[in-house]
This record gives structure tokens, C-alpha cells and sequence, in this order.
């Protein structure tokens, strides 16, 4: 295979669209096996969630089929004027990846100036996220609403608003909301044990640990995502 590096700074779509320019030159068939993410992160010379993201537009766009612990497969074979037409927001790694920044220092904030009443609402949350992880239409409400609340107790404004948007941006998004839908097909859900370590952080009023605890959850969201 012969692949163009592409430069760091450009989006998921441009991977996406010389993914689809593969499949045009290459004349794969229905039903075909795409090589791996690992070996397109390799060959186009980005990062496995950049390909990652790229992946779900496809799969947005009805191109590819994603099988879990299969691979990729064609499911349309692409016609020479094919062209990807999709949204071009943030990515959901992209939109973690800012969460992660916003939400770590939102958390040590929040350490120094939560109050009990809001304790008990992310205790009432945990309980809430629970139910919901073990529904059969399993939702992420209570994990939305337990992230914005620690935001907001981080007592900054412009904190607080920022991680709103970056949620809205979540649910908005087609192609996030189509992402994060297939991980709960795939019985990816929030994280309880992590989630009672913030908490556990945030009632020690401990900076570093908050902080930490709220690092640590969301890389681990991301790689066992990707």
C-alpha cells in the first residue's frame, strides 16, 4: 500500500477521504477486509484515534461495517465519484482529549470549593449512573450530569461553560453521538469505580488527588475506546 503522509494538524476527514480514495484504487469489493487501524495509524502517520474517528465517518456514511474484535469491512463498494459527506466537527477523541484538559483542572477546583449539597448530588448521581449501566437502553445522563456538576462546583464560570459546550457538542454531533451509541451496543459503559475515586477525592477535599483521579478516568475512557 501506498499512502501520502498527512500532516498532524489536519482532521479526521481528510484520513477518512484518502481512506475512501484506497478503496477507490484499489477496486476492494463488498464485503472486504480493510486493513487494521493499527496499520493505517502506521502507514498515514497518525494517531490510532485520528483513524479511529475517521473509521466511524465512514461507517456514518455507509461505506464500511465494523465488526468488533473482527475488523473493518466494506459494505458498499466505492464508485470513482464517491465523496464522504459528513459533518466536519470535532471527533469524539478530539472532543475527549479537551475534556480531559478542562475537566482535570475543573476537578481540583472543585476540591477547594465543593459544597455538601453537592456532594451528596454526585453521590445520588453515582447511584443514578449505576442504574442506568445496568438498563437494557442504557443512557449516559447521570455520567453527563455528574461531570457538569463537578465542573460547575469548580466555582469558575468560564470553566463550568466550557465543559457544557464540550458535552453539547457530544450530543449533537452525528458523528459523535454515532460513536458513542455503537460503544454501548458494545457494552462499553461508564465507569463506576472510577467515578466513586472523584468522588471519594473530592469529599477528602484533596487537590492532587482529584485532579489525578479525573486524569486517570479519562484516559482510560479513551483507550478502552479505542
Amino acid at each position: 500500500m501506498i499512502f501520502s503522509s498527512i500532516n498532524q494538524n489536519r482532521l479526521y476527514l481528510k484520513v477518512a477521504d484518502q481512506i475512501l480514495d484506497l478503496i477507490k484504487q484499489k477496486d476492494f469489493s463488498k464485503g472486504d477486509k480493510l486493513p487494521s487501524e493499527r496499520i493505517l495509524s502506521s502507514e498515514l502517520g497518525v494517531s490510532r484515534p485520528t483513524v479511529r474517528e475517521a473509521m466511524v465517518a465512514l461507517e456514518l456514511a455507509d461505506m464500511i461495517e465494523i465488526r468488533t474484535a473482527s475488523g473493518i469491512y466494506l459494505k458498499h463498494a466505492a464508485t470513482k465519484s464517491a465523496k464522504l459527506l459528513i459533518d466536519g466537527g470535532p471527533g469524539p477523541f478530539e472532543i475527549l482529549e479537551a475534556r480531559q484538559i478542562f475537566e482535570r483542572e475543573a476537578c481540583a477546583l472543585a476540591a477547594k470549593r465543593i459544597s455538601d449539597e453537592q456532594l451528596d448530588k454526585l453521590e445520588a448521581l453515582l447511584d443514578a449512573m449505576l442504574e442506568e449501566n445496568e438498563s437494557l437502553s442504557p443512557t449516559e445522563k447521570a455520567d453527563e450530569e455528574f461531570h457538569c456538576e463537578i465542573a460547575k462546583a469548580s466555582g469558575n464560570s468560564a470553566i463550568y461553560q466550557t465543559v457544557m459546550w464540550l458535552w453539547q457538542l457530544r450530543n449533537e454531533s452525528d458523528l459523535v453521538s454515532h460513536f458513542h451509541k455503537q460503544t454501548r451496543m458494545d457494552g462499553i459503559r461508564p465507569i463506576i469505580e472510577d467515578h466513586k475515586k472523584i468522588l471519594d477525592a473530592l469529599k477528602a477535599r484533596d487537590t492532587e488527588k482529584s485532579r489525578a483521579a479525573m486524569d486517570e478516568h479519562l484516559h482510560r475512557v479513551i483507550e478502552s475506546l479505542l
